[in-house]
C-alpha cells in the first residue's frame, strides 16, 4: 500500500489516484537561461524516483513537465546574449536535457515550452476575469485578487494576517514574506521586454481590450496542466522553494478557474546544501554537473554522474541533502562495488541445477522488503539497504559456489527489477567481450607460473598484460582478464 507525504495535509496519506487506469503526474520544469546547477538537478532526481516507483508498483503513469521559456530571466539574458528568445531558450533547454540524460533521469512523456500554451493561458485569465478573481489594473497588467480565494495560503500553511501585505506584485518571483495580488498577464515594458511581446485580447467589463505583454510565471503551469491533463491531476511535484508563491498561486488560479481540486497530492524535495551551507557563487560553491566532474578529474564522467545519483537516493527526498566531495568520492566507490559484483556474475558459470526452496524464499524476501521500503513515501535509502544486503548474499554465494545457473539467472532478474527504480547498475558489463588470444595466452602462462611458484615470472606477465590495457582479476572462482 503506497503512502505519500502530502505537503498540503502535512501527513502521510494512502495514495488513491483519481482513475486507477492512469495516474497524472506534473512537475515544474527548468527556466532555461543558464546551465542547471546540482540543486536544480536534485529536484528532477526526486521526481524521477517517484515516477519510477509508481511504474514499478504497477501504475500506468503519464508525466508532463513545462519549460519556462518566457520569464524575466530568459528575456533579460537572451537580450544580453544578443539572441532571440526562442533560440536562447532552446539552447539551454537542450543542455538541461543532456544533463538529466547523464543522470539517468527518464524525461517527461510530454515536455511543454510554455510559449506553446499562450492560448490556454488567455482562456484561463478570461474566465478568472469573468468570475471576478482577476482585474485589469491601471498599469496595464492583469492581476489575480487573492482576497477572492479564501483558501489562499493553505498549501504553504501561511498565516496571511501576520504577513507583510502589498497591493500587487508584478515580478515573476518575489519575497517569501510578501502576500499580494500577482500578475497573470504582464503589461509590455519596452525596456525590459525588448522585442518579446504577445498581443492578446480580453473582455473586461463587457469591452474588448487589447493587452500587449506576456504571461506571468504562475499562470504558465496552470495552463500546461489544463492543456495536457484537464482541471485535475494526481500528483504535483517540485522543489521546496516552489511551495510559495508558485504552487500556492497555481492552486488559486486553477481551482478558481475550474471549481475543482487541482491536485490530490503535493510532493516537494528538500534543499541541496554544500558543506551544510547554501550554494553560493560568492563562495565558489555554485556547481553545475560539469563543475563537479571537473572537480573529480581522476574519475570518468560517467562514474561521477552515477555517484551523484546514488548520493541523492541515499537521502530521503524531503530532507535537506548535504553535498560534499568526500561523500561523492565514497558514492563513486560504492558504484564501482556494484560493477564488480556484476563482473563477478558475468564470469561465474555454475552448472545447471535446481532452484532450492531456501534460495527462492530469500529472493521473495528481498522483493517484498524492497517494495515495502518504496511504499513508505519513496524510501530509497531504506531500499538501498536491502540492495546492499542482497549484494553481500551474492558475493558470499559466488565465493562458496552455492548457486546453480538457474539461481544466477534469478539473481540477475532481481537486480534488473531493483534497477527499475534505482537506475544505477551498468548491465552492459554482463555483455560478452572478446579478449585477444594473445592476452588469453599470457593469462594461461601467468597462471601456470603462479602454480609453479615462479612469482617473478607471474608478476612480469601480469605487468605485460597491464601494459596492453587489460588487468587480471583473481577471486575464489578463478582468474580472468578485463579491459581497463
Amino acid at each position: 500500500m503506497l503512502q505519500l507525504q502530502n505537503t498540503f495535509s502535512q501527513t502521510k496519506e494512502r495514495f488513491k489516484p483519481i482513475r486507477q487506469e492512469l495516474v497524472k503526474v506534473y512537475y515544474c520544469g527548468p527556466t532555461p537561461y543558464n546551465y542547471a546547477h546540482i540543486g536544480n538537478l536534485r529536484a528532477y532526481l526526486f521526481s524521477d524516483s517517484v515516477v519510477r516507483t509508481l511504474r514499478y508498483l504497477g501504475y500506468k503513469v503519464q508525466t508532463v513537465m513545462n519549460v519556462t521559456d518566457i520569464d524575466d530571466k530568459t528575456i533579460r539574458d537572451s537580450q544580453k546574449a544578443g539572441m532571440d528568445l526562442q533560440s536562447f531558450t532552446e539552447k539551454y533547454t537542450g543542455l538541461f536535457l543532456e544533463d538529466i540524460k547523464k543522470l539517468g533521469i527518464i524525461p517527461a512523456d510530454t515536455i511543454v515550452p510554455i510559449s506553446t500554451a499562450i492560448d490556454t493561458m488567455v482562456e484561463i485569465i478570461q474566465k478568472l476575469l469573468d468570475k471576478g478573481y482577476a482585474y485589469l489594473a491601471e498599469d496595464g497588467s492583469i492581476y489575480y485578487s487573492i482576497k477572492k480565494f479564501p483558501k489562499y495560503g493553505q498549501l504553504a500553511h501561511l498565516d496571511i494576517k501576520g504577513m507583510k501585505s502589498s497591493v500587487r506584485i508584478n515580478n515573476d518571483e518575489y519575497e517569501k514574506e510578501s502576500v499580494a495580488d500577482f500578475a497573470l498577464w504582464k503589461a509590455y515594458d519596452v525596456e525590459k521586454d525588448g522585442p518579446n511581446k504577445w498581443i492578446v485580447k480580453f473582455n473586461v467589463d463587457g469591452k474588448e481590450v487589447e493587452v500587449p505583454g506576456r504571461p506571468g510565471w504562475h499562470i504558465e503551469c496552470s495552463a500546461c496542466n489544463l492543456k495536457h491533463f484537464g482541471p485535475e491531476i494526481d500528483i504535483h511535484m517540485g522543489g521546496i522553494d516552489n511551495i510559495f508563491p508558485h504552487h500556492e498561486n497555481e492552486i488559486a488560479q486553477s481551482e478558481a478557474y475550474s471549481g475543482k481540486k487541482f491536485s490530490r497530492y503535493w510532493m516537494h524535495s528538500g534543499h541541496l546544501m554544500i558543506d551544510n551551507k547554501k550554494m553560493s557563487k560568492k563562495d565558489g560553491t555554485f556547481y553545475t554537473l560539469a563543475d563537479i566532474v571537473t572537480k573529480v578529474p581522476s574519475e570518468k564522467p560517467e562514474m561521477v554522474y552515477r555517484g551523484f545519483r546514488l548520493m541523492n537516493l541515499q537521502t530521503r527526498y524531503r530532507e535537506n541533502f548535504n553535498f560534499t566531495f568526500d561523500r561523492l568520492t565514497t558514492a563513486i566507490q560504492t558504484v564501482k562495488g556494484f560493477d564488480e559484483v556484476l563482473k563477478r556474475l558475468k564470469h561465474y558459470n555454475p552448472p545447471s541445477g535446481k532452484v532450492f526452496r531456501d534460495f527462492r524464499e530469500m529472493m521473495q524476501q528481498y522483493v517484498q522488503a524492497y517494495i515495502e521500503c518504496l511504499e513508505d513515501d519513496i524510501g530509497t535509502p531504506e531500499a538501498l539497504a536491502i540492495v546492499f544486503d542482497c549484494f553481500s548474499f551474492i558475493n558470499s554465494g559466488i565465493d562458496t559456489n552455492a548457486f546453480s545457473l538457474e539461481e544466477k539467472n534469478a539473481i540477475l532478474d532481481l537486480l534488473h527489477s531493483f534497477d527499475e527504480v534505482l537506475g544505477l547498475f551498468d548491465f552492459s558489463l554482463l555483455e560478452s567481450t572478446d579478449i585477444p588470444e594473445e592476452i588469453e595466452l599470457l593469462l594461461m602462462q601467468r597462471n601456470a607460473a603462479k602454480e609453479q611458484k615462479n612469482y617473478p615470472l607471474a608478476d612480469s606477465l601480469r605487468d605485460q598484460i597491464g601494459s596492453m590495457g587489460y588487468k587480471i582479476v583473481d577471486d575464489k572462482t578463478g582468474s580472468h582478464v578485463e579491459k581497463v
